[in-house]
């Protein structure tokens, strides 16, 4: 039996932390080029440091000619991007940054084993084995201490963006060690909240006077008590942030990204990378499947591990794991997984609608535990499948 009586700590960082930059700029891409062509090929990478992005990668698009025209708009997109996150420093500022584009056409190589052919459906973009998991400790079916060091940020950054606490700045990282009793979240014994300002005469109380109200208002009430460990800008004056303070690079938050810990990980990084790469929408859909086993009633907790090889279209194998919560046997679960969703990278991509351009959204603040757009975004967090699983048993 798992155990009941425990503490758990993940961590979050906001959209303005070196790496969360870079994830959004690729995404950033990625979104104008499925906005130009719904099965546009993008595999985009961004690094940042003081005054300067380089991205690389490859991309593809039918038209030749408008790939190559397209590539002019990259350096505009950059920028956008930064502005939008506020960055306006000396040293990394969205006007004035050097931004280099290295972006190239597709390997060929790589398109022969993704593209359909007369003979054959369209195969993943890669190897890998992609992890979804879902918990009932929260509404949204997510593990408690990501889902709130993520919207400790979020608060954060809205009262920064609307001029409330304009002596926030962007970079920011938060940190939850959330007490769990009989397997359910009850309160929190540290808080850790490292927040970038813009007044260098701020001391850590200072900055803890901003920031504790929107932290309390947050987490459920109750979690905090005298006993609460409070850890605000402990190593002090944090005014030089961003790109500008520590390099960033696509890809190096995925654990913030997913559950925070909480389930593996299979080690893929998903921002820049468009659909047909199950790095990406393979976890998306195991996401979906998790928490569609659990809003169905058939465990309280779930894992859900799919696995692909290049250029095959199904699935090696999926497998569930209900971590001794289960209402049925998980064999009979992957049964019902096989027969309710076509999990081929196109089935995927139709069943989520994922071929349009709804991923920068997901570059901060996690990619899953969001409410489902209407235009598409965070399809994967819809429940509707829920009934055809239990039907599949």
């Amino acid at each position: 039996m798992s155990r009941q009586d425990y503490i758990f700590t993940s961590e979050s960082v906001s959209e303005g932390h070196p790496d969360k930059v870079c994830d959004q700029i690729s995404d950033a891409i990625l979104d104008a080029f499925l906005s130009e062509q719904p099965e546009a090929r993008v595999a985009c990478e961004t690094f940042a440091t003081t005054n300067r992005v380089v991205i690389g990668g490859e991309v593809g698009l039918s038209d030749q000619d408008r790939l190559k025209e397209f590539m002019g708009h990259v350096e505009g997109i950059t920028r956008d991007c930064i502005r939008d996150i506020g960055y306006e420093q000396d040293k990394f500022h969205w006007k004035t940054c050097e931004i280099t584009n290295l972006l190239h056409e597709q390997s060929a190589h790589i398109a022969q084993g993704v593209n359909a052919a007369d003979n054959k459906d369209e195969g993943a973009g890669d190897q890998g084995i992609m992890f979804g998991y879902a918990t009932n400790e929260t509404d949204a079916l997510m593990p408690a201490p990501i889902q709130f060091s993520h919207a400790i940020l979020r608060r954060l950054a809205e009262v920064r963006k609307n001029g409330t606490e304009p002596v926030l700045g962007p970079d920011a990282k938060s940190q939850l060690s959330v007490i769990y009793r009989d397997g359910k979240p009850v309160g929190v014994t540290s808080i850790v909240l490292s927040t970038q300002h813009l007044d260098e005469d701020m001391t850590s109380d200072d900055v803890r006077a901003v920031v504790e109200p929107y932290i309390r208002e947050v987490l459920p009430e109750g979690w905090i008590s005298a006993d609460t460990a409070w850890h605000v800008n402990p190593t002090g004056k944090f005014v030089i942030g961003g790109p500008d303070g520590d390099a960033g690079l696509t890809g190096r938050k995925i654990i913030v990204d997913t559950y925070g810990g909480a389930a593996p990980h299979g080690g893929g990084a998903f921002s820049g990378k468009d659909p047909t790469k199950v790095d990406r929408s393979a976890a998306y859909a195991a996401r979906y499947l998790a928490k569609n086993v659990v809003a169905a009633g058939l465990a309280e907790r779930c894992t859900i591990q799919l696995s692909y090889a290049i250029g095959v279209s199904k699935p090696l194998s999926i497998y569930a794991d209900t971590h001794g919560t289960g209402e049925v046997d998980p064999a009979a679960i992957e049964r019902a997984i096989d027969q309710a969703m076509d999990l081929t990278p196109r089935g995927i991509r139709t069943h989520l609608g994922l071929n349009k351009p709804i991923y920068r959204r997901t570059a901060a603040y996690g990619h899953f535990g969001r409410e489902p757009d209407a235009d598409g975004g965070f399809s994967w967090e819809r429940t509707d499948l829920a009934e055809a699983l239990k039907k599949g048993l």
